[in-house]
């Protein structure tokens, strides 16, 4: 592949990247606790496959999604703007702009969820391993990767939604 071979742009302003206007893939009554979750997808903008990259931003009393840990798939979150609430099943932390949190495969649940009367503005990166499942530990419900490549949403048991 050559220079010009190079999918999209060679650099653009974060915030001004198209919104991902597709709904929620949880289904309700989960879809609508993050509601208030508007995500730019970076990566894809520039044919990034290995990882993907989010500018997000969650309005007051939104979460970014369900409490939740990936099997195989790594995830890191970077705070530009706001004071989100990190959420995990092992406590809570007070996040500020500037701070950084990640969160291993396989590791602790997590979430954020902005408690402020104010936007919470982040970056959240993702990798893409292959094989993926997500646990939701407080909900009836699991994601797993269906036959035609695409997550899906099942209850616990296997049944779908």
């Amino acid at each position: 592949m050559t220079d010009t071979d190079t999918p999209g742009p060679l650099a653009i302003r974060a915030d001004s990247a198209p919104p991902n206007t597709r709904p929620s893939l949880y289904p309700q009554p989960f879809a609508e606790r993050v509601g208030g979750r508007k995500r730019h997808p970076l990566g894809d903008l520039f044919g990034l496959t290995n990882f993907g990259v989010n500018l997000t931003t969650m309005r007051p009393g939104s979460q970014s999604a369900l409490l939740h840990r990936h099997r195989r798939q790594d995830e890191f979150i970077y705070v530009l703007q706001g004071e989100p609430t990190l959420v995990t099943d092992r406590g809570e932390v007070a996040l500020s702009p500037g701070m950084c949190a990640g969160f291993p495969a396989g590791g602790v649940a997590h979430q954020l969820v902005n408690r402020t009367d104010g936007d919470v503005v982040y970056l959240e990166i993702g990798d893409r391993t292959g094989g993926d499942d997500v646990a939701y530990p407080n909900d009836d419900l699991k994601a797993v990767i269906g036959p035609d490549g695409q997550w899906q949403m099942i209850h616990k048991d296997g049944r779908p939604y």
